[in-house]
């Protein structure tokens, strides 16, 4: 059996799984497709309310996360005081008011006081606020305002470009809006130079 099959079957015996033990979840959705005047019985719906339940916890498992367990203490002692940027991490979330994605990218730039972040933990520090129910201002700050506690920068700047669903497939329908927050702490909000500088970094391509 290959490695994908592997995974498939595992899957959906998760799936099996979640409809034997009458996932409460699972029934709610059930219940919400009766409402929207659907048969969650028929073939296509059958596994549907399963499916989903189990697509939610994986979207929302931010809430059972901790920042000190994603650091796993990769804070390193290193003599550099310029800016660090990690630019284009891939934003994935669920906006609180409708339950629609909003997806994008997320910038993030600090100034180094005597210790740096393993570069992998940035993402993470990101996807676990974004894999919450969540607005885009809020996503913003709660990344800045962590960094900022957990490694005592100089300094901290967090920008979001992101498409929310909520204004491309219903309300206004303008297709190409982007919404574009920001978060600067410490040295990026007192000194233009620094914030100027990191926000032409994030602009350049290639």
């Amino acid at each position: 059996m290959t490695k994908g099959n592997s995974d498939s079957d595992r899957h959906l015996s998760e799936i099996e799984e979640l409809e034997m033990a009458g996932d409460s979840l699972s029934e709610s959705i059930r219940s919400m497709l009766r409402e929207l005047g659907e048969n969650p019985e028929r073939e296509g719906l059958a596994k549907t309310p399963a499916r989903v339940a189990q697509s939610l916890r994986f979207l929302t498992q931010g809430y059972h996360q901790d920042v000190d367990k994603i650091l796993n203490g990769a804070l390193y002692s290193v003599s550099y005081d310029e800016m660090v940027i990690v630019k284009d991490i891939e934003v994935f979330s669920l906006c609180e008011h409708h339950l629609l994605p909003f997806f994008g990218r997320c910038h993030v730039a600090y100034v180094p006081t005597d210790k740096v972040i393993g570069l992998s933990k940035m993402p993470r520090i990101v996807d676990m606020f974004a894999r919450r129910l969540q607005v885009q201002e809020r996503l913003t700050t709660q990344i800045a305002e962590t960094i900022m506690e957990k490694i005592r920068p100089q300094g901290v700047a967090v920008v979001i470009e992101a498409r929310h669903l909520c204004m491309i497939m219903r309300g206004v329908e303008k297709q190409n809006s982007v919404a574009v927050t920001s978060s600067m702490l410490g040295v990026f909000r007192d000194c233009d130079q620094t914030r100027a500088e990191f926000l032409r970094l994030i602009r350049e391509r290639g």
